[in-house]
Order: structure tokens, then sequence, then C-alpha cells
């Protein structure tokens, strides 16, 4: 997760950076400026979209992850392990909410 959030930093810098360029370029007159800066906007969008969709995957894999450790601990009468598997669980609906 922790490369993911750098990824998603460095393409929100990336966007902003774009923005100001495109502005700048817009502002100055210089058409190739605010083509450049809509470029940087748009794959600075495209790298947070990226680190998202990452997450998502991560968080569906914990989610399944979890309802078969709950089943399990259920089928073995295991209360422990259906407490740990509600809770990977749970994490993984989680990351796929904040990354929505």
């Amino acid at each position: 997760m922790e490369n993911n959030l750098k990824n998603r930093a460095a393409g929100a810098v990336k966007e902003l950076g774009g923005k100001i360029e495109k502005t700048v370029g817009k502002v100055i007159g210089n058409e190739q400026m605010q083509v450049e800066g809509t470029a940087k906007e748009i794959t600075g969008q495209a790298e947070q979209s990226v680190a998202k969709g990452q997450e998502r995957v991560k968080g569906a894999v914990e989610e399944v992850a979890g309802k078969v450790k709950q089943g399990i601990g259920h089928v073995l009468g295991n209360e422990q392990m259906q407490i740990e598997g509600k809770a990977k669980e749970l994490q993984g609906k989680a990351r796929k909410a904040i990354n929505d």
C-alpha cells in the first residue's frame, strides 16, 4: 500500500504541475506550454487511477480471503478464526471503499 500511496502522490503532483503549466501557458499565450501542461495533467490523473485500481484489487483479495477464513473457522468451530476472517473481510471492504 505504501508504494501505491507514493504513486498516487506522485500522480497528484504531476497533475497539479500540469495544471499550473497549462494555466501559465494560457496566460502568456504559449500554446505549446498549454498542450504540454494538459498532457502532464492527464498523465498524473492516469497514474492516480492506476494506483487506486491496484488498491481496489488488493481490497477484493483481502475480502475474499477473509470470507474463506471465516467460513473455515465456522466449519471447524474455531471462533478466533471466524473473528480474524471477519476482520480481514472488513479490512478488504474498507480498502476498496477508500479507493473508489
